[in-house]
């Protein structure tokens, strides 16, 4: 069995990260951008490709994406701010006067990081 190439890439046209897996689209996480925040509204792994992880490699490639580029991210999407809840690293993202918006704990809250 060959290991198949995964990525995660922008699609600003259609406003989504989509993860590709060899060079197929095997799922999105779509945004919004307004006020110059990032809104994750919606993440759907298209059910060919489930039970492979590629929701959290997706979430985890859009968020860092995100920091780079220095928005602020508002977690509208239950599986992005599900993921935020898990990794707390990325707890930075949501502005902090919008966190208890999202049910998300304050960062004094959450384990340090790895």
């Amino acid at each position: 069995m060959t290991e198949s190439a995964t990525k995660v890439v922008d699609n600003p046209e259609a406003g989504r990260f989509e993860i590709l897996v060899d060079d197929q689209v095997a799922g999105f996480a779509e945004y919004r951008r307004t006020d110059g925040a990032v809104a994750f509204t919606h993440t759907v792994i298209d059910p060919g490709f489930e039970g492979r992880g590629l929701g959290s490699v997706l979430a985890r490639g859009a968020l860092d994406a995100t920091r780079e580029a220095a928005a602020p991210l508002l977690p509208y999407c239950p599986f992005i701010r599900g993921y935020i809840q898990r990794h707390p690293a990325y707890l930075d993202l949501v502005p902090a006067d919008r966190r208890a918006a999202f049910a998300l704990a304050p960062a004094s809250d959450q384990p340090d990081r790895p």
